[in-house]
């Protein structure tokens, strides 16, 4: 690219990386989203050369990632103790690594558009698509996140998971790019197609929408309920797990008399967050403690509880972190095992093959064993049927893949224990928030989400947020114990075309990438618009 029109190409490129943050919560300007790439194709397709195009793709990525994910920086603080400017490299490092979806994005329009005249309005969502889907993250998050507060629009994710709604995007965006090219180009009339392709394509999904909001409201209004506190402890964690024996028990009293309050207001059901007991659990744990022992977990309870707890397997030398489900009157119902462990956190990539890493990594890192796969947990209430609950810890609720795995095995219920504290309360908690919302519709069930310092909240089958706390920065500002009481509407999920199939939709639009790649470069190169 000639020097005088690197500027415009990197100016617009940034546009596109800021477009697109903006858009996402907490920011909350979701219109833009269905016009932020168009600034990027335009840069990427005047460039020259491929390396400068596949640059300013790239880099438009890097922004986007950066303003979204710019509370990496007090998470490297708060849970390494790295220092504000080291903090900053972990930022910079995640960024050139995400972006790389917007550079993969970028790579397969190059390789098409540049030997044959594919309209952006089918190239576009295809390589989005496929990108997300193909480039691992350690925090998933595609551009369906813009859309989290627009029910219409995201009805669609139980066909295609979240990856449609990142296709609908692109698709909108593809049009409008292809009607501007044609309008520079003095061909209007050439971009009334895409422009109506689009048009129909989205009018459809909207539709659709609709149509299945009514039908699973209908479903919801008859089905049981059950009232269910969720308690939201604000206390910030140790990255070392060890506790004093008064702030163990200061924190249990803590979680004991929130509950004892939801109870009161009504709840069938309480939850405590991810990790909330403060101590570990033996494995072979079947009934609560002695009333008289420190350690008795349902103090003054009566109704079941499903406690996040860390769980140790003395004989195989094993930690677990894990759900426990115990009934009204102490019994075990069962546990589950949170399955996809955080890398750096729960587990350390490679570190058997460099054992050193262990010495630059905070105490208490890296040490959990996975479980053996999804599972569901009987509860047994006193009034209605039984329901089936299915747990998904930490960030689990966000892994489409496995959102999929566990409605498989049709949970009444879907039910998020969280740590977010480690995060901050600005950006992240309701970032979490936005994205779980997607596992709600994708399954057709409700999900509660106990957090242990917000947001906690009850969203319902056709993704919309009921009810939710706030987020609580316990760092720096702890507030006291507190909690919600929410009623939940038991769902027979499972049933819809994502479980069934699951990433069907992403899995065709990597293959139709691929076969695009392949008729552009078997045939005559073709003069791209």
């Amino acid at each position: 690219m000639r020097a005088s029109t690197f500027p415009k190409g990197f100016a617009l490129a940034t546009l596109s990386g800021c477009l697109w943050f903006l858009a996402c919560t907490p920011f909350d300007l979701a219109p833009l989203a269905w016009i932020a790439s168009v600034p990027m194709l335009l840069a990427v397709e005047q460039a020259p050369t491929v390396r400068r195009a596949l640059l300013l793709g790239w880099w438009a990525g890097v922004i986007e990632t950066g303003g979204g994910f710019y509370w990496i920086i007090d998470l490297a603080e708060r849970f390494a103790s790295f220092p504000w400017i080291a903090g900053a490299g972990v930022l910079v490092l995640f960024c050139a690594l995400r972006a790389l979806i917007f550079l993969l994005f970028t790579a397969v329009v190059l390789a098409v558009r540049r030997r044959r005249a594919v309209p952006m309005v089918l190239l576009a969502p295809l390589a989005m698509a496929a990108s997300e889907y193909c480039v691992p993250q350690i925090f998933p998050c595609g551009q369906w996140i813009t859309q989290a507060w627009a029910p219409l629009v995201i009805q669609i994710t139980d066909i295609t998971g979240p990856y449609g709604v990142t296709a609908l995007l692109m698709m909108v965006n593809g049009a409008l790019y292809d009607a501007l090219t044609a309008w520079r180009e003095e061909r209007p009339r050439a971009g009334r197609v895409p422009l109506a392709a689009a048009a129909l394509v989205l009018g459809a999904a909207l539709l659709y929408g609709a149509v299945r909001m009514h039908a699973v409201d209908a479903l919801r209004a008859q089905a049981p309920t059950l009232k269910i506190g969720l308690v939201q402890p604000n206390i910030p964690n140790s990255s070392t797990g060890e506790f004093s024996a008064e702030e163990a028990i200061r924190e249990l009293t803590g979680l004991q008399n929130e509950s004892q309050k939801l109870e009161r207001e009504g709840a069938e059901l309480t939850v405590w967050s991810e990790g909330a007991y403060p101590v570990a659990l033996p494995r072979a744990i079947g009934i609560d403690f002695p009333p008289d022992s420190p350690a008795r977990i349902r103090r003054g309870l009566q109704a079941p509880l499903l406690a996040g707890v860390a769980m140790y397997d003395e004989a195989r030398d094993q930690y677990f972190n894990s759900a426990l489900l115990l009934e009204g009157h102490g019994a075990v119902v069962g546990h589950y095992d949170k399955v996809e462990l955080l890398a750096f956190g729960e587990y350390i990539p490679g570190l058997s093959l460099f054992p050193w890493l262990r010495n630059i990594l905070p105490a208490g890192v890296g040490g959990y064993t996975p479980g053996a796969g999804p599972a569901v947990l009987p509860l047994s209430v006193a009034r209605g049927p039984s329901w089936s609950l299915g747990p998904l810890i930490c960030y689990e609720d966000i892994l489409p893949g496995y959102v999929h795995r566990v409605g498989r095995l049709h949970p009444n219920l879907l039910v998020n224990l969280t740590v977010d504290s480690w995060y901050g309360a600005h950006a992240e908690p309701w970032e979490h928030l936005a994205l779980s919302v997607f596992a709600s519709v994708a399954v057709r069930t409700d999900l509660v989400r106990a957090v242990n310092s917000g947001v906690s909240a009850l969203i319902d089958a056709n993704g919309r947020v009921l009810s939710e706390t706030y987020a609580d920065d316990p760092y720096r500002h702890p507030l006291p114990p507190d909690g919600i009481v929410v009623t939940a509407a038991r769902m027979p999920g499972g049933n819809t075309l994502y479980v069934r199939f699951g990433d069907w939709f992403a899995t065709l639009a990597a293959l139709g990438c691929a076969g695009l790649i392949l008729l552009a470069w078997r045939r005559p190169r073709e003069a791209a618009r």
